[in-house]
């Protein structure tokens, strides 16, 4: 077996007003005093002042850079602006856009990366994998593990309760990604990773088992789904590869980017389509889609805002995504019809 390294972050916080703490943490972590501070504009205005004011007090030389996407064209701009800068740390605080844009921008600057997330929209806050738009394909990318990742409960609570609710769906969708992984396993000796499928399988559970919680909506629901995602992240971590993580489902979601006049939030169509890929695998996938459908997650195209022809495209051409990685919907896909009888049968469509 070829050599397997195993990258992790080196400190996790997660709790109700840590975000108060990101000097200590700084310091403990002894990443120097330059910091890079790459956020979007409605968090900059929300919290990004105070982080970097607090930044300031305790002597730290902060710049920052606000981004509206996690586009390469936005990310170039960022790395010829401060690829002659000397920066010791990047921070990404906020969403799925700044903390890639943060991670990938850190992985080709080759400086330490600080995860800072504002919302609990995906599992993207403490993996080594940034999605970034512009590079001709819809998957991840590989970049760094964050040093850090300092997950504020209370902030991510008040983030609206949608995001929360699609960070489930990511946290749900390992169910059939550690199942698609082990079909890879066996019919095409592709490596496969106990310990990261079951940590991986463990944060979806986590989800079911706390699923009235996470109803609420509070700052309780915003520290379980968190620590879920941070968890399954982790797995991806020690798997080396998005597998753990991202099966079919994801598949059918990047898909759904590609073709849908207006794609909903990956984690919402995450959760659809682990609704159907689960009835592919034979598991019981009415019992995902009732787990969120009482978390409120999307489990129809109608509410996605997705019309129903899409979907059924978005599942005839998933298989072509990724065509390195094999999942149930095998190497040839779903013909229009069995797609169209699968969206059917998981009350996806009417």
């Amino acid at each position: 077996m070829k050599e397997h390294v195993i990258d992790l972050p080196k400190k996790i916080v997660i709790g109700k007003g840590v975000i108060n703490n990101i000097p200590n943490y700084l310091r403990e972590l002894e990443v120097g005093d330059r910091v890079l501070m790459i956020t979007g504009p409605n968090v900059f205005n929300i919290v990004g002042k105070s982080v970097i004011e607090m930044l300031q007090d305790s002597k730290f030389e902060v710049s920052f850079k606000i981004v509206n996407n996690a586009h390469i064209n936005t990310i170039n701009s960022v790395i010829e602006e401060f690829k002659n800068e000397r920066i010791d740390v990047i921070i990404g605080l906020g969403g799925g856009k700044s903390i890639d844009t943060a991670k990938y921008v850190s992985y080709i600057l080759n400086i330490p990366f600080i995860s800072i997330p504002t919302a609990a929209s995906h599992d993207g806050v403490a993996s080594p994998f940034a999605s970034i738009k512009g590079l001709g394909k819809p998957t991840s990318v590989k970049t760094r593990v964050p040093l850090a990742i300092i997950a504020d409960s209370k902030i991510i609570a008040k983030a609206p309760y949608r995001l929360l609710a699609s960070g489930v769906g990511d946290v749900i969708a390992k169910f059939t990604a550690v199942l698609d992984w082990r079909l890879a396993h066996k019919l095409k000796n592709e490596y496969y990773g106990e310990y990261a499928a079951s940590l991986a399988l463990l944060s979806a559970k986590h989800v079911l088992c706390y699923a009235n919680i996470i109803r609420r909506g509070d700052e309780k629901a915003a520290r379980i789904v968190m620590e879920a995602l941070i968890s399954s992240s982790i797995a991806m971590c020690i798997a080396g590869s998005t597998r753990p993580g991202s099966g079919s489902e994801h598949l059918f979601s990047h898909a759904l980017d590609l073709i849908a006049p207006k794609p909903a939030l990956h984690g919402e169509q995450c959760a659809v389509g682990t609704i159907m890929m689960a009835y592919l695998h034979g598991k019981n996938w009415r019992k995902i889609r009732k787990t969120l459908k009482h978390i409120g997650t999307p489990t129809t195209a109608k509410e996605l805002g997705i019309p129903d022809y899409y979907i059924i495209k978005a599942l005839t051409i998933a298989h072509k995504i990724r065509p390195e990685r094999y999942t149930i919907l095998g190497e040839s896909g779903l013909t229009w019809e069995a797609a169209e009888n699968l969206a059917r049968r998981t009350g996806v469509i009417d």
